[in-house]
Parts: structure tokens; sequence; C-alpha cells
């Protein structure tokens, strides 16, 4: 019997509802979990956090924890400041809309370790992978002095950020291997 085009006159029972509203739901809560996995931008920019180093090594030693501290958010810095140099060159601006779809899923979205024929990949890797990828797909776009612009304007206010931020109130979790913010009890 065929009921094509017919209108069912029994109630729909849940099953039978297509998953598209569980998979938004999934995808929104993907999305703010991935985030969340960035520091807090008030962490990052608490005025009372900058001051001057006092020398050359206090420098060096700066630049390599918060880059390590502020890993994704620097990532976050560096891609819009490609995405806001790519704005007058529309096919540029397409590629990246694209690649960024690839840098939501292997970079920030994910909920596990990727994994490539057995073997965990490091976040790193996936980092300098996807940077790799990104700018030579741009290349071909033959906006290179776009990119160049954008992408030195976001590594300069990544060392910028880096060499001002103190790291005093910031500390390695030994525990799960991640980087937290020191919560002191006199200062709330």
């Amino acid at each position: 019997m065929a009921t094509y085009g017919t209108i069912p006159t029994s109630p729909t029972s849940p099953s039978s509802i297509p998953n598209n509203l569980n998979y938004i739901k999934h995808a929104t809560q993907t999305i703010k979990d991935g985030l969340g996995t960035r520091h807090p931008w008030n962490l990052m920019f608490n005025p009372s956090s900058f001051n001057v180093p006092s020398g050359i090594s206090s420098t060096l030693s700066r630049i390599r924890f918060n880059v390590s501290f502020f890993c994704m958010n620097y990532a976050i810095v560096i891609l819009l400041t490609l995405f806001l140099s790519l704005l007058w060159r529309p096919i540029s601006l397409i590629v990246f809309t694209l690649v960024m779809a690839a840098w939501l899923y292997l970079y920030f979205l994910r909920d596990q370790p990727l994994v490539l024929v057995g073997r965990i990949v490091d976040d790193h890797v996936v980092l300098v992978f996807m940077a790799v990828v990104t700018v030579a797909l741009l290349l071909l776009t033959r906006a290179s002095v776009n990119i160049l612009v954008g992408v030195l304007a976001g590594v300069v206010v990544m060392v910028v950020h880096a060499i001002y931020r103190k790291i005093d109130d910031l500390y390695l979790d030994e525990e799960e291997g991640l980087v937290n913010n020191v919560v002191d009890g006199a200062t709330s």
C-alpha cells in the first residue's frame, strides 16, 4: 500500500523525528566546550597583569610561558587579523572560510585527541600543520601581501602581549598537564 503524499493521522513518535535538532544542540555544545579550552579574554588582558620585564632572560621566559599558556587565544588573534586583512580579496576570503572550517574541526572543537594511523597527534603539530596549509592555500589566491600583513600584525600583537604580560599569576597544572589560572582567595 502506497502512502506517498498522505498526511499521517497518528502523532509521530520521538524516534521518527529527524535528529537535526539533536545534531544542532550537539554542535552548539561542542563549540562552547571547544572555545572553553582557551583561556578567558579578561585573564589575558587584565590591566594589573602587565609590566615591563626586568631583563632579556625575563623577556624570553615570559614569551615562552605566555605562548604556551595563551596558545589558543593567540591562534584566534592571528586568524582574526588574517581574516581582516582578506576582507578586500573575496576569493581569498572564501578559501579562508573553508580552511576555517577545517581549523574548527581539527584544532578548536575536538573533544578527543586527533589519532592518525593509530598514533595520537600532538596539538602543536596540528597547529603548525593547519597554519602551513592555511598560508599555502591562501598564497594560491595571490593574496601574498594581504597574508603577510595579516599574519605579521597578529604575530606582533602576540609578541607584544607575551613580553608585557606577567606570568606570576599563571601556573602549570602538573596533574593534567594543562595551564591554569591561580585563584587567590585574598583578591576575590
